[in-house]
């Protein structure tokens, strides 16, 4: 079996995070691509982040490469995707962490550049959706090459949606996200055409805002599509979020019966998801 090699789009938030859980777990990065961000600044950026910390190992340039670790990263400046050369350097899976390119017609231009599979790190208009621990089992590698992760929110949402449907049903649910601010947002106040209240400080109010979660649910648990509906806050914190899920449940359940339903799934099929 070869080695697992990844490429990543869009070295910003999402794509910084990923390149530390690769090295984490021990996955091979071979190349980034980002137009907007030079190789001196990639090292700074992946070096010292203001919400995670800095990160704890060896970072420099050489060569024209990102060095991690001793690990040689090749970088590209590419605009479109079909322009990165993955295939050169050796990237088999890429990451599609710019926001961008999520459907499978635009996703699929990494391909023609040399990668054989797509992740895309947000929810796509027409892309095969997986949470872990939801539905990967439905993933068929000989038709699938572009999939979506869905959302950090759906990611949240799904795991327990799943437990509770599986184990007293749930005939209909409400969902709130309250969420940390993200780079979409106005750090003071400012213009917002789309809706008015977007354009207020993030660091100084309580946004309400739309979210596509209950949604992606659906997809990802096609038995409860329609049945979920939600919104989202967002509020004056860089990091973490949270999901309050009330539910309608077809079969009478207790607090006792949920609370060990819960356990049983995060101890069991679960476990390192919910």
């Amino acid at each position: 079996m070869s080695e697992l090699c990844v490429g990543i789009n869009g070295f910003g938030r999402i794509g910084r995070l990923v390149l530390r859980a690769c090295l984490q777990k021990g996955i091979k990065v071979t190349a980034i691509n980002d137009p907007f961000i030079d190789l001196q600044y990639m090292v700074y950026m992946f070096k010292y982040d203001s919400t995670h910390g800095r990160y704890k190992g060896e970072v420099h340039m050489e060569d024209g490469k990102l060095i991690v670790d001793g690990q040689a990263i090749s970088v590209f400046q590419c605009m479109k995707p079909a322009e990165i050369p993955w295939g050169d350097a050796g990237a088999l899976y890429v990451v599609e962490s710019t926001g961008v390119f999520l459907s499978i017609e635009k996703a699929s231009a990494h391909i023609q550049g040399g990668a054989k599979r797509v992740v895309v790190s947000a929810p796509s208009p027409d892309a095969p959706m997986f949470v872990m621990g939801v539905n990967q089992d439905k993933y068929d590698p000989s038709s699938m090459t572009i999939v979506s992760n869905a959302s950090c929110t759906t990611n949240c949402l799904a795991p327990l949606a799943k437990v509770i449907h599986d184990n007293f049903g749930i005939e209909e649910a409400l969902m709130t996200t309250v969420h940390a601010y993200t780079a979409t947002q106005k750090t003071v106040d400012g213009p917002s055409a789309k809706a008015w209240r977007d354009g207020r400080g993030a660091h100084q109010n309580i946004i309400p805002a739309s979210t596509g979660a209950a949604k992606a649910v659906g997809k990802v648990i096609p038995e409860l599509n329609g049945k979920l509906t939600g919104m989202a806050f967002r509020v004056p914190v860089a990091d973490v979020s949270v999901v309050d899920l009330t539910c309608r449940l077809t079969r009478p359940a207790s607090y006792a019966n949920i609370k060990e339903s819960v356990k049983k799934a995060a101890h069991g099929p679960m476990k390192g998801i919910l």
